[in-house]
């Protein structure tokens, strides 16, 4: 704990610094010297304060599946760690490197949703509308830091457990801007929250936020399917206590995995990789190792499906070394009446936006 926090002054200057070239750099787009472009059909953006883990691609997910039975919606991120260049359309037999893990689950997902990345989403937004004329809305992946583009909702997203208000800036913590800079959301949606919320515990949130007249605020949580084998779809998989499991990912936090197996299966291990981390066949013959070492009769490999569009790169070394790898299908839902609200939100921009 000493070593912690001893960490923590060490980095306070660089954190300073850091803050203070983002104030600048807001303070310009605010008094308009950098501009912010507005679009004539609707844009959602969806984003957060910290580096991660705030669950940014569940929650578009669900603004793509509740949008997409009445309109023509697209996607635009920026194709974070691929190593092409410039605007492209995804495709779903892209790879990795060319698009980025969490386009290719969009257009993996929902086919028939137009899928882009760019680096510049100014540029970008006219490029899908010239070759989808008739699209009618445009969601804007980790969009809240790039203010090149003014979204016409700004979704921001934070983690029940992990409230921007509760954090620092970068290097000290988990920040990219601070927390005064979330009085640009529109509203804000509390993710990760455990099934049961009270209403002692929303007001509290509340109150921690200092949530603004102008803004919203909804409370989401995961809910999961049935695993599926990463090689063949139609194979579903049941949980029991007799099951060895090795929980394989590569995201900003496998904590609320970790929970959500503790009490479906007899025993699980958990090999952890940075963020977005593009796994090598040495990783997975670690893997392969620990697999086989499990004595149990009923063991299998479990992982997100973000981590599973990286692992499809490795199919015919996860074939030859036969490792049953599982992908855990996450879904948002919201509490109480948080859902039909949001959704109306969402609505109501929608049918008042100005074209």
């Amino acid at each position: 704990m000493i070593q912690h926090w001893l960490a923590k002054i060490l980095l306070s200057p660089f954190s300073l610094l850091y803050g203070i070239i983002i104030t600048i750099r807001n303070s310009f787009y605010d008094a308009k010297l950098l501009k912010s472009t507005t679009f004539n059909l609707p844009v959602i953006g969806v984003g957060n304060l910290s580096i991660g883990g705030a669950g940014k691609t569940p929650h578009v997910e669900y603004l793509i599946s509740i949008l997409r039975p009445y309109m023509d919606v697209a996607v635009l991120s920026r194709g974070y760690k691929r190593k092409s260049k410039g605007f492209r359309f995804v495709e779903i037999q892209d790879k990795v490197f060319t698009s980025g893990d969490e386009p290719i689950q969009y257009k993996r997902k929902f086919r028939d949703v137009v899928v882009a990345v760019a680096e510049s989403r100014v540029t970008a937004i006219p490029e899908i509308v010239k070759s989808y004329p008739h699209m009618q809305c445009i969601l804007l992946d980790d969009s809240f830091q790039h203010r090149s583009v003014a979204p016409g909702i700004n979704v921001l997203l934070t983690e029940y457990d992990k409230l921007y208000t509760d954090d620092y800036l970068l290097p000290m913590g988990r920040l990219r801007e601070w927390p005064s800079d979330a009085e640009r959301a529109d509203c804000i949606i509390v993710t990760k929250c455990p099934n049961e919320l009270t209403e002692e515990h929303r007001t509290d949130v509340i109150k921690r936020l200092a949530v603004q007249d102008h803004q919203q605020l909804y409370f989401s949580r995961y809910a999961y399917y049935k695993p599926y084998l990463l090689v063949d779809g139609r194979q579903r998989l049941e949980f029991n206590l007799d099951q060895s499991v090795i929980l394989l990912s590569a995201i900003a936090s496998s904590r609320y995995l970790e929970e959500y197996l503790e009490d479906k299966v007899g025993e699980y291990a958990s090999y952890k990789f940075e963020d977005h981390h593009y796994f090598t066949e040495r990783d997975l013959e670690t893997i392969s190792q620990a697999y086989k070492n499990l004595e149990s009769k009923q063991k299998y490999i479990l992982t997100t499906e973000k981590d599973a569009v990286r692992l499809f790169e490795h199919r015919e070394f996860l074939i030859k070394e036969q490792l049953p790898v599982f992908i855990l299908p996450i879904v948002v839902q919201f509490h109480g009446n948080d859902g039909h609200q949001f959704n109306d939100y969402v609505k109501s921009y929608l049918l008042n936006v100005k074209v």
